[in-house]
């Protein structure tokens, strides 16, 4: 006979957590770690130091977690707050530039692969990017953040948020070959 665990439902959860019942916390640490953990390694290259920013971030989860008004997703908060980690973590060890000058002189770096669409391939060319760049295109491009509100996260105007996502595009087209290609229609026959 096959045993069928019951699946709790996130509010149920979420409202043991908020009452420090620490199995509900884990239930809901080892739901959404996985997830939280990719989106903290977009950012910052080392799993290491993203597994710790990942910890920190679900340490802030759980001392907020009464600031969720069960509105929208669970998941979308989390990812926030994990967001907001990255950022801090990156700006408090200097790792983000946003001059001009430096990032025209950043090399191009180019990477080989069997298989140049998978995903940790393409991972691979954004870690490559410098990290202005690489910063305010995951925010607007895999996060759906506009540049207002990219420009007020990062502490960084409008025109220099564009500017970035705009190299950084230029930049990854440059190291995955697809210059001069419309990338939207990579793949379709």
């Amino acid at each position: 006979m096959k045993v069928i665990r019951l699946q709790h439902n996130d509010k149920y959860r979420i409202k043991k957590a908020l009452k420090n019942d620490a199995l509900a916390q884990k239930a809901l640490y080892e739901k959404y770690s996985p997830k939280m953990l990719g989106v903290c390694r977009q950012y910052i290259k080392d799993v290491h130091f993203a597994e710790d920013v990942m910890v920190e971030g679900f340490v802030k989860v759980f001392k907020k977690l009464d600031g969720f008004r069960f509105q929208g997703s669970f998941e979308g908060w989390v990812r926030r707050i994990m967001v907001n980690e990255c950022i801090s973590y990156l700006r408090k060890k200097q790792f983000v530039v946003y001059d001009e000058t430096v990032l025209e002189r950043s090399p191009v770096q180019t990477l080989e692969a069997d298989e140049p669409w998978e995903v940790d391939f393409i991972q691979q060319h954004i870690d490559a990017l410098p990290e202005g760049y690489k910063m305010v295109f995951l925010l607007h491009a895999i996060e759906g953040y506009r540049h207002e509100e990219i420009a007020k996260m990062l502490k960084i105007s409008e025109g220099t948020s564009k500017s970035q996502l705009f190299k950084a595009r230029r930049q990854l087209q440059d190291s995955l070959g697809l210059k001069g290609i419309d990338a939207s229609k990579r793949g379709r026959s």
